[in-house]
């Protein structure tokens, strides 16, 4: 007989029991249903509630199941349901009626509650360690091309001059913000919901701060139907990590382009590459097409959660059991991805003077001929203009601006004088830009050592 079965005149159908399992996934939460278990136990002898002899012969062999369990020694049963069933009928299996007692003051609803809390503050730790690698790589890779000119672009046009380090340190910025929020969205999980019993608490005399404090939670819930019942730290995981990928997913597109015969910015280190079956030629940047393909499963766990979620009235229904497969997809996930992607980055080529060469065609310095003439006095719409023409009468001719005589540059305006050449360099036009956020070398540099202090920090 099922431990819940009491009411019950006939077994559950086989059927049913397959499929009201949850334990073939949930089973990877085993460690923080037998942590939580040890703190619930302890806490009940402490109180009184069950002899202290009991509370530590169970506490001893929770710590046995979980020995063994490591070791590759217990088959998890289906009929059992749950990890949290699973793992109670085991004990009960070893200890007898003593073990009966673990369940005394608390629900499968709080249980599960609490499992999924542990769980996913532990992966949320990990994904942040994961994050903080790959921006050590970035400040490493934008250290070594902090004079690395490359186009900039807007639409996928080029548009004005700026370095690789400049670059770069845009998604440093993205995956910073990434790990504020997972930090936050780990503060929220951090409540602890055991003692809320299946949704109206319990007649126990529950220490649940010991509890909490024991679990290392910052507080505990103080509303037991919430408690139970929402799962907005799962969605508000699921949308992080949704966030993250979104940032891999750029990230890997314009290194898909990079590697790209028609840019050549960068080639990606053979380890990280793949081959073809039947054109022996090519490097395909598989890995970049990964990330960004896995993207798509990690907005469907999204998408699922929130569908899950949106019709449930208070408190806990077995809907909420589909969550964990949909956030464990996500953060394993994530997990793949990140610390992949990062060794990728750190092995590819930096082709500096294919970047630079892309700079000097496309006029990425139109903007600072424009500036040029504002500086001496024409006021910028028809610096604007002025420049504009200057474009197309390159084109027409097959030049760019900085190979125009000064006779030719007289022709669009008088205003030119032979320093335009060095105004319009691309160095120039890169180190000018040195208000803080700029591409200048030095304002970038600074950057990075702010940066880096904030990651020691």
């Amino acid at each position: 007989m099922k431990l819940w079965g009491g009411r019950f005149s006939k077994s559950t159908d086989a059927l049913v029991d397959d499929f009201n399992s949850s334990v073939r996934f949930d089973a990877r939460m085993y460690r923080q249903d037998i942590e939580g278990s040890c703190a619930h136990a302890e806490m009940l002898g402490r109180q009184g509630i069950i002899p202290q002899e009991d509370a530590n012969l169970i506490v001893k062999t929770l710590g046995e199941i979980l020995h063994d369990i490591e070791d590759g020694k217990v088959d998890f049963a289906t009929d059992a349901e749950d990890i949290h069933m699973n793992v109670e009928t085991i004990l009960i299996s070893r200890i007898g009626d003593v073990g009966k007692k673990l369940h005394t003051g608390r629900s499968r609803n709080d249980q599960v509650a609490l499992d999924i809390r542990m769980y996913l503050r532990s992966e949320t730790d990990e994904i942040l360690k994961q994050l903080t690698e790959l921006k050590t790589t970035l400040l490493d890779i934008a250290e070594e091309n902090v004079e690395t000119v490359m186009p900039g672009y807007t639409h996928l046009q080029k548009a004005q001059p700026i370095t690789f380090a400049h670059h770069v340190m845009a998604y440093f910025e993205m995956f910073s913000r990434d790990g504020e929020r997972l930090a936050d969205c780990r503060r929220r999980m951090n409540v602890m919901p055991l003692g809320s019993g299946a949704l109206a608490g319990t007649t126990y005399d529950l220490d649940r701060e010991f509890v909490a404090q024991k679990l290392g939670f910052d507080r505990v819930t103080l509303n037991s139907l919430d408690g139970v019942s929402d799962r907005d730290f799962v969605l508000e995981l699921a949308f992080d990590l949704s966030l993250i990928m979104m940032h891999l997913s750029r990230f890997s597109e314009e290194i898909i382009l990079w590697s790209s015969n028609e840019f050549g910015f960068v080639e990606l280190d053979d380890a990280y590459s793949t081959g073809s079956s039947i054109m022996p030629q090519k490097k395909n940047p598989d890995v970049a097409e990964l990330a960004r393909g896995k993207t798509g499963r990690v907005y469907g766990s999204l998408i699922g959660l929130l569908t899950v979620m949106k019709g449930i009235p208070l408190a806990y229904n077995k809907d909420m059991q589909e969550d964990k497969e949909q956030i464990f997809d996500s953060v394993d996930t994530v997990k793949m991805c990140l610390p992949v992607f990062s060794k990728m980055l750190a092995t590819m080529k930096i082709n500096k003077e294919n970047m630079r060469s892309g700079a000097a065609r496309g006029f990425t310095n139109a903007t600072d001929v424009a500036d040029y003439l504002v500086k001496h006095g024409l006021p910028f719409r028809d610096a604007h203009a002025v420049s504009g023409r200057m474009v197309a009468y390159c084109i027409s001719n097959n030049t760019v601006i900085e190979d125009l005589s000064l006779d030719e540059l007289h022709s669009f305006s008088p205003l030119f004088e032979e320093d335009i050449y060095e105004a319009i360099s691309l160095e120039t036009c890169v180190n000018q830009r040195k208000l803080i956020g700029g591409p200048a070398a030095d304002t970038v540099r600074r950057a990075i050592a702010l940066c880096r202090e904030r990651l020691s920090g």
